[in-house]
């Protein structure tokens, strides 16, 4: 979130300038990992045979129901550490093909900011076209925004603006919910940390139950 915000503050030139943010989402992104495609790419990374069977014997003991031969399991550690691998061809492909200089991913959630939102539409095909035939992946349809940023752009659970940020509405119904029926300290302390990252005052010193749970570690 931090990089993105670095990210706005340069292409904006400190904010005096329009800026438009290109934000994408990959369709069933572990489901749809596809395993000899990933294990050549570990191939072309690690020599040693003991290590690559193990990998293998990870990669494939999951399938998905989309395909055969695709599929890792959401939320494993190893999945997490497996789909930032096989998504670093992308990552190269946007920063050395492309040359994108304001390009930011997290997991299969990806934006590019630039001052031209014709330059950011040019884009769409080039990435689809990359995804579909290195990766074997596409992009999720209903899942492409383009905006600019002082309109507001939702990116991993805060919606960002040029000079701040606050928390989706959805994330913050959550967080109501979950704290009315009881919080853990764990649960808690969670929160807290999450409200940190934005302008989150009002919410923080919200009166009541869920003000006191959210507000008494600071005091």
């Amino acid at each position: 979130m931090n990089r993105f915000r670095d990210f706005a503050r340069k292409a904006s030139r400190n904010n005096t300038r329009t800026v438009w943010v290109l934000q994408c989402d990959i369709r069933k992104f572990f489901a749809s990992i596809n395993h000899d495609i990933l294990m050549r790419i570990l191939h072309r990374y690690i020599a040693d045979e003991d290590t690559l069977r193990l990998l293998g014997e990870i990669v494939n003991s999951f399938y998905s129901d989309e395909q055969s031969g695709s599929g890792l399991p959401l939320g494993n550690l190893t999945s997490q550490l497996l789909v930032n691998i096989y998504m670093n061809a992308f990552d190269q492909f946007v920063k050395r093909i492309l040359k994108e200089r304001y390009y930011i991913r997290y997991a299969d959630d990806f934006v590019f900011l630039h001052k031209d939102r014709m330059h950011l539409e040019e884009l769409l095909p080039r990435i689809h076209e990359f995804l579909e035939s290195e990766l074997c992946l596409s992009l999720h349809p209903a899942k492409i925004s383009l905006k600019t940023l002082a309109s507001g752009v939702g990116f991993l659970g805060w919606v960002h603006f040029p000079d701040h940020r606050i928390l989706r509405t959805r994330t913050k119904k959550r967080m109501f919910r979950a704290l009315l029926r009881g919080a853990s300290k764990d649960q808690a302390a969670s929160y807290r940390a999450l409200l940190r990252h934005g302008n989150t005052n009002s919410l923080r010193m919200h009166a009541g139950y869920i003000g006191n749970i959210l507000y008494e570690e600071d005091h």
